[in-house]
């Protein structure tokens, strides 16, 4: 499970942000840290379980099965300054996304909202698309 004060209850989690590269490592680490702040605001997505999955870090509503898991990672290890988050392809979370928020975000296909390092985060939407993700299953 994780904690508002950022600790990794998985050792390999830990490691894999840790193996991201520097440009891109503090964003990813501020993307988890709303990740984690978003789903403690909302009543009923209970704790997050914080875990790899496909070798990334993934954040799951395991406890109550609300939501739809969230991944993080560099969005080519060729590319050190792109980063995304992930939803599973299958849901119609990006596609919802674009539709309600156009070009505030880029987008790869209906898998991720793209960013990259230095950019300002529009942290309102993002928080919007993260609850969204997080209740996928109450809808």
């Amino acid at each position: 499970m994780t904690t508002k004060n950022s600790v990794f209850a998985d050792a390999a989690v830990e490691a894999a942000f840790a193996s991201y590269p520097p440009p891109i490592r503090s964003q990813l680490l501020n993307l988890r840290q709303l990740i984690i702040d978003t789903a403690e605001g909302i009543d009923g997505v209970g704790p997050l379980e914080e875990a790899l999955r496909w070798g990334q870090p993934a954040y799951l509503t395991t406890e109550s099965g609300s939501g739809s898991t969230i991944r993080l990672a560099p969005t080519k290890p060729e590319s050190p300054h792109d980063y995304a988050m992930y939803f599973i392809c299958t849901t119609n979370l990006v596609t919802t996304f674009t539709h309600l928020f156009g070009e505030v975000f880029s987008y790869e296909g209906n898998r991720a909202l793209l960013f990259t390092a230095g950019d300002d985060l529009p942290e309102p939407e993002l928080r919007e698309c993260i609850g969204m993700a997080l209740t996928y299953h109450r809808r």
